[in-house]
């Protein structure tokens, strides 16, 4: 027995047709066919191999913090993200700097879920 990948992740949502927006628009991911369940949701590829599944009609409180319950994605170039999201005035935590060097961008999405955007800068700037 053996553990291959993340294939996905889930987050619960109030307002479906927000949240949809925010991820197409804001995150630019790319809507996928979805099974028909019988709740309401949205699926959306999460790079690679990886989905991300919206889950409508959430009524209890969501608990997130960049310290606590998020969820992370690799990018390549944060400088672009940044630029993007000034272009659509949206607004995010100030960039930092983790103690190995990687960047880290944080959003909240529509339901206050935080979303983390990474580099490997080390990485990047080493092959410069």
């Amino acid at each position: 027995m053996k553990i291959f990948e993340l294939n996905h992740v889930a987050v619960h949502v109030r307002d479906l047709a927000a949240s949809e927006k925010f991820y197409r628009e804001v995150l630019r991911l790319e809507p996928l066919p979805r099974p028909a369940f019988d709740f309401p949701g949205a699926w959306f590829r999460l790079g690679v191999q990886q989905e991300l599944h919206l889950i409508g009609d959430r009524a209890q409180p969501v608990i997130s913090h960049r310290q606590g319950n998020h969820f992370a994605v690799l990018t390549d170039d944060l400088d672009a993200w940044e630029e993007h999201f000034k272009q659509i005035d949206f607004t995010r935590f100030l960039r930092k700097l983790r103690p190995d060097g990687a960047g880290q961008i944080f959003l909240e999405d529509p339901d206050g879920h935080v979303v983390e955007l990474c580099s490997k800068e080390r990485e990047f700037k080493s092959h410069a």
